[in-house]
C-alpha cells in the first residue's frame, strides 16, 4: 500500500512533466492571479504607510486647538500658547501660521507655502537638516529674516541642494521680502511633491514671528499640539477645552479638531478601496482554477489506460484521487510562489522609482498562497473524482 503510494507521488510529478508547455500556462495563469493580489494588496499597505508618515511630517500628526468662530471673536496670543505648552498632557506646541505665496530666485517665480516656525526644541514639521542650520531662538526673538527651503526649491532654481548663503524674494503682506537662506532640509511632504509636483507647491520655513511681522498680525488662527498619550486624545482634548475656556472666562469659546481621526478615516477609506481591488484581482484565481480543472480533465481523459492498468493492479479509489490532487496542489503552490516572487518583484521596482520605503506584509503573502492553493485543490477535486471511479475493464478497452 504504502508503495502504491509513494509511486503515485512520483507518477503525479512525473505527469506535469509530460506536458510541459501545458504545465506551464496553467502555472502561469495562478501565477498572475497571485502577482495582481499581492501588487495591489501591497500598494494599498505602503500607500497608508507613506500617507501617515507624510502627513505626520507636514505636522498633521495630533490635533489642532483654535476658536470657535460661532461662540467668541477672540484670537490666540503668546500667552495662550504658553499655558497650551505647559499643559501635562501636551509634549509639543506650536503656532500655525502659514501663507500662501510665492517667491523669487534668479528671476524665476514659484508658487511656495511659507511656513512660520518655532525653534527645533518645539515645532511639529520634521525637517531633516541637509546644509547650513536650522532656525534657533535668536532668530525667533529677533524675527530674523532668515529661512530654510526645502531640497525641492533648491532643485528648482539652483539644481543642486546646497544653497546656502543665496537670498530669495518672498511675497509677505503684499510686498516682497528679501530672506536669506540659512539652510536646506529634507522635509515632510517631499515624496507627495514628487509625485503630484504640479498640486503641492515647495515649501519656505522661516520664524513665525518674522511672518507676522510682516503680515502684521500678532495672534494666531489655530496652534498645533502633538499630545504625550497618543491613546488619550479624546481625554486630552476635553482637558485642553477646558483650560482654555476657563482662561477666559467662556463657556464655550475653544474647539479642537482631531488630525488623526480624519487620518485614519483616509486609512479607512484606502484599505476599503484596496479589498476591493484585491477581490477583483483574486477573481483571476478562480478562472485559473478553471484551467487547472480542465487541464486536469484533458489529462485524465488521456491517461485513462494508464487509470485502469493501475486499478487492475491493485491501486484503490483513494490513490488513484490522491494522485490528481497532488498534481493540482503542486500546479497551485508552484504557481503562487511564483506569483509571490513576481509580485514583490514589481513591487520594489515601484517602491525604487517612487523613491519610498517598500513595506512586505508577511499575512498578504501568506494568505494569497493559502487562497491560490485551496482554490487549484477545489477544481482538482472534480477530475480526480472521475479519474477515481472509472472501472478497470472499462478503462482498458479505451485505445
Amino acid at each position: 500500500m504504502n508503495s502504491l503510494l509513494t509511486d503515485s507521488l512520483v507518477c503525479s510529478f512525473r505527469n506535469l512533466g509530460r506536458k510541459k508547455f501545458r504545465s506551464f500556462l496553467t502555472i502561469s495563469g495562478i501565477a498572475i492571479g497571485v502577482a495582481s493580489v499581492v501588487v495591489i494588496g501591497s500598494i494599498g499597505e505602503i500607500g497608508k504607510n507613506t500617507i501617515n508618515k507624510e502627513l505626520s511630517s507636514l505636522g498633521l500628526g495630533s490635533i489642532t486647538v483654535s476658536t470657535d468662530k460661532k461662540f467668541t471673536n477672540l484670537k490666540m496670543t503668546e500667552d495662550d500658547l504658553a499655558l497650551i505648552r505647559k499643559t501635562p498632557c501636551v509634549k509639543s506646541a506650536t503656532p500655525i501660521v502659514v501663507d500662501y505665496s510665492s517667491v523669487r530666485m534668479r528671476g524665476l517665480v514659484a508658487n511656495t507655502v511659507l511656513w512660520g516656525l518655532d525653534n527645533k526644541n518645539t515645532q511639529i514639521i520634521n525637517l531633516v537638516p541637509k546644509f547650513g542650520r536650522m532656525l534657533n531662538q535668536i532668530d525667533l526673538v529677533s524675527a530674523s529674516n532668515v529661512c530654510v527651503v526645502d531640497t525641492n526649491m533648491a532643485k528648482l532654481f539652483y539644481h543642486r541642494e546646497n544653497i546656502v548663503g543665496k537670498h530669495l524674494d518672498a511675497m509677505i503682506g503684499g510686498s516682497y521680502v528679501k530672506l536669506e537662506i540659512v539652510g536646506v532640509a529634507s522635509s515632510g511632504g517631499n515624496i507627495l511633491q514628487s509625485m503630484v509636483g504640479d498640486v503641492i507647491p515647495s515649501f519656505a520655513y522661516l520664524p513665525y514671528t518674522t511672518l507676522q511681522r510682516y503680515k502684521g498680525e500678532s495672534t494666531f488662527n489655530q496652534i498645533a499640539v502633538t499630545l504625550r498619550n497618543q491613546d488619550k486624545i479624546d481625554s486630552s482634548a476635553e482637558q485642553l477645552t477646558a483650560i482654555m475656556n476657563r482662561s477666559h472666562n467662556l463657556n464655550r469659546g475653544f474647539k479642537i479638531d482631531n488630525i488623526s481621526e480624519q487620518r485614519d478615516t483616509l486609512n479607512n477609506m484606502l484599505g476599503i478601496v484596496t479589498i476591493i481591488l484585491s477581490a477583483i484581482a483574486a477573481v483571476s484565481l478562480v478562472v485559473a482554477g478553471l484551467g487547472i480543472m480542465t487541464v486536469m480533465i484533458v489529462s485524465v481523459n488521456e491517461r485513462t489506460r494508464e487509470i485502469g492498468i493501475k486499478k487492475s493492479i491493485g491501486a484503490t479509489k483513494s490513490i488513484i484521487m490522491t494522485e490528481f490532487l497532488i498534481e493540482a496542489f503542486t500546479i497551485s503552490l508552484i504557481g503562487s510562489v511564483l506569483g509571490v516572487a513576481v509580485g514583490l518583484g514589481l513591487v520594489w521596482l515601484g517602491c525604487f522609482i517612487l523613491r519610498i520605503p517598500m513595506l512586505v506584509d508577511m499575512n498578504l503573502l501568506l494568505t494569497s498562497v493559502a487562497i491560490s492553493v485551496v482554490v487549484g485543490m477545489v477544481f482538482g477535486v472534480y477530475p480526480a473524482t472521475i479519474a477515481a471511479k472509472m472501472r478497470p475493464v472499462d478503462a482498458l478497452r479505451t485505445e
